[in-house]
């Protein structure tokens, strides 16, 4: 696996897993450590701590209301077919927010990375404003 984020298959483990159930007794929550480990390897994401629980957040600028609504349907449509759903905000008319972490466990799994991966590699550019667009690319 190259280690230059830069690099197209940096991030091929991730996005081309899948997540599993999170309905398992097995699954507990990472580690801040393991989170930080991880977290190279899906640029744009924050690695976030609320009220003790590990969030991935992204926040992204679009160009119109509509174009946060199609952003949407499209992390959606990745979430339904991985079964593992983020907590979408659309704040103002343009300013979308992400939030991915595994209720079940109260913090995060591997499915919240892998998810993030997959979200990363949606092409989202015709919805972004440029600004935000080229800042997305550059990462």
């Amino acid at each position: 696996m190259p280690a230059n984020p830069l690099h197209p298959l940096y991030y091929l483990n991730l996005s081309t897993k899948k997540c599993v159930s999170c309905n398992s007794n097995d699954i507990r929550p990472m580690t801040e450590q393991a989170a930080n480990e991880l977290i190279p390897k899906v640029p744009g994401w924050n690695l976030v701590n609320e009220a003790d629980i590990l969030k991935l957040n992204r926040s992204l600028k679009v160009k119109s209301f509509t174009k946060g609504l199609e952003l949407f349907q499209a992390v959606a449509d990745v979430a339904e077919a991985e079964g593992h759903h983020p907590d979408l905000h659309l704040v103002g008319w343009n300013n979308v927010k992400i939030e991915i972490w595994t209720h079940a466990v109260g913090g995060l799994t591997e499915n919240d990375f892998i998810l993030a991966a997959k979200i990363n590699g949606l092409d989202l550019q015709h919805l972004l404003r440029r600004k935000a667009a080229a800042a997305t690319t550059a990462t």
